[in-house]
């Protein structure tokens, strides 16, 4: 994205209810080359940064980087994969587990050192993508969230958009269910005897049990993105949500590039998308409205 077009939206949106703006689910944010005009522009509105940044911290390092995030970051959420080398590296090719683990410990550190000039004291989260490959060590992510000082572990389960993930999805079929349910069972188990340098548990989110049907194993919640996120693609286009058919299903509901992201926002495209969303067909089966955890 140009980053001149994401600062004009934060511009046009100032006072108009926006509370914080998420960088990029996709990809590496601290890549792209306007992260700073970003960052400098959510500042000056009092905006909260959410980011999620694989670990690697490119071309500052944690230290760099801790210094430009958590002065305007709500949350910065990690990508980890296992308690474990081994499985860890595995899922993520070509990462080094022993640089994530000291990036982690660097950026709790770094919270601490410049927390008297901070306005809000950000989370630091552990994001995981739960699937066959690291169920058996998610007690122990947990674990290791509490030694590094880390607030919260967010497991999510995998999404198989594509034929070759279904094999790694942990709710395919009810053995793999029960993996799951006996995995988040012990998240939660480790939630409560671990604690954090402060005395605090960690927070376990998602590691709700799933019933054993795999045509059903949770029931649906209400949609989490319509009529609350503003997901704005690479070329100011306005998505629907993040479902990869979605553009497809509900159509064109314009771009930032042409118009305010307020008069989109209440166009009758994006209303009409908003009304449509908890009877559409792709809507009622959508993951992401799954009770149990996406």
């Amino acid at each position: 994205m140009d980053p001149a077009l994401a600062v004009a939206v934060l511009d046009e949106r100032r006072g108009a209810g926006l509370r914080e703006v998420i960088p990029s689910t996709m990809g590496e944010p601290l890549l792209w080359h306007g992260m700073d005009a970003l960052l400098t522009a959510c500042a000056r509105h009092g905006l909260g940064v959410n980011v999620t940044t694989n670990g690697t911290f490119p071309g500052r390092g944690a230290d760099g980087w801790a210094e430009v995030l958590l002065p305007v970051a709500s949350d910065v959420k990690i990508s980890w994969n296992g308690a474990t080398a081994p499985t860890a590296e595995a899922i993520m090719t070509g990462l080094s587990f022993e640089a994530a683990v000291d990036g982690v410990r660097r950026l709790v550190a770094a919270r601490e050192r410049l927390a008297p000039r901070l306005a809000r004291r950000p989370t630091i989260s552990l994001q995981v993508t739960a699937q066959e490959a690291n169920v058996t060590e998610l007690p122990e992510i947990v674990r290791l969230a509490a030694r590094l000082g880390v607030d919260r572990v967010k497991l999510n389960h995998l999404q198989p958009w594509f034929p070759h993930l279904e094999g790694r999805s942990l709710r395919r079929s009810p053995a793999a269910i029960e993996r799951w349910n006996a995995a988040a069972r012990g998240a939660r188990t480790a939630a409560e005897a671990a604690r954090l340098p402060s005395g605090a548990h960690v927070v376990v989110q998602n590691a709700a049990p799933l019933a054993p049907d795999p045509a059903a194993p949770a029931p649906r919640g209400p949609c989490p993105f319509a009529g609350r996120e503003a997901w704005i693609r690479w070329d100011g286009r306005l998505g629907p949500c993040p479902h990869p058919a979605a553009a497809e299903a509900f159509g064109d509901l314009g771009s930032v590039a042409g118009a305010p992201l307020g008069t989109l926002w209440e166009a009758p495209a994006y209303r009409d998308f908003v009304a449509r969303v908890p009877e559409h067909p792709l809507c009622r089966t959508c993951r992401f409205r799954s009770a149990g955890g996406a």
